[in-house]
């Protein structure tokens, strides 16, 4: 019988029961991809992250629980949480190396847990119809990441009002759909949507914000900006724009830690 280690973790959440769960899975080597898969499955959170130590970093891959995705920002930082808690004790910065994203790190200030990610590379483009039916209205502007579609809208009000039509925003091609928009608290506020990754809302997406800080950064002239996602469990993210680098900062919170048990 194999057991694996396994915790859930609250990203980008300041209490228990808000921001976004993740799963870590600490493998001793690396395990069938069907069989990661079914794991993530079985676990049915919108990301499921399995990590094995190398010589002087921890190689790191994610699962939602229908296909295995290139980059998550959430479960790298709830990655991070658990070897900072209970394996690194005495480090500030853990390395990863992702298979599909390169070089990633996550570094400590305070009780703080800052994403050193990528900067995405936006490009402007036509609005597809599938965004406008998709949420309901047409927005102000459309850009292209690396894996996403953003979509800005006039405010706050119209993040929080759409009218979601999740058949519409699968036939994307791509990842998912970020929309967002000037905050009326915070600098930005977004939502993201991946029906066609097996996610209909994501709670707090951290790989997101690698296209949302650069695209805020320029539009508001600021280098350090507060951003909210506006799911039901909500999150808060300080992003910080670096040029090719950006920081995604949040805390994180240990919901349950246990044992899995395959034969």
């Amino acid at each position: 019988m194999t057991s694996i280690k396994t915790y859930t973790v609250d990203a980008f959440a300041e209490k228990l029961f808000t921001g976004n769960p993740a799963a870590v899975c600490i493998l001793n080597e690396w395990l069938r991809d069907e069989l990661m898969q079914s794991i993530a499955a079985e676990n049915n959170l919108s990301e499921t992250a399995f990590i094995v130590a190398q010589e002087e970093l921890y190689e790191i891959r994610w699962f939602t629980p229908t296909v295995e995705v290139d980059l998550c920002g959430h479960a790298t930082l709830a990655s991070a949480f658990i070897l900072f808690d209970h394996f690194e004790k005495n480090k500030d910065v853990i390395e990863f190396y992702s298979p599909r994203s390169g070089q990633l790190r996550v570094f400590k200030e305070g009780e703080k847990l800052f994403l050193d990610f990528p900067t995405d590379t936006l490009t402007k483009v036509e609005s597809p119809r599938e965004i406008e039916k998709g949420i309901g209205c047409k927005p102000m502007e459309t850009y292209k990441g690396k894996t996403d579609f953003i979509a800005i809208l006039e405010s706050e009000k119209e993040v929080k009002e759409l009218k979601l039509n999740f058949t519409e925003i699968s036939k994307l091609e791509a990842r998912g759909l970020i929309v967002t928009a000037k905050g009326e608290r915070v600098d930005f506020v977004s939502r993201f949507f991946a029906p066609q990754s097996g996610i209909q809302e994501d709670p707090v997406t951290g790989s997101s914000h690698t296209s949302l800080t650069p695209l805020w950064a320029k539009k508001l002239n600021k280098e350090e900006l507060t951003a909210l996602q506006l799911s039901q469990r909500g999150g808060v993210l300080k992003c910080i724009y670096k040029g090719e680098k950006c920081f995604i900062g949040g805390h994180a919170q240990l919901f349950l830690k246990g044992e899995i048990n395959i034969n």
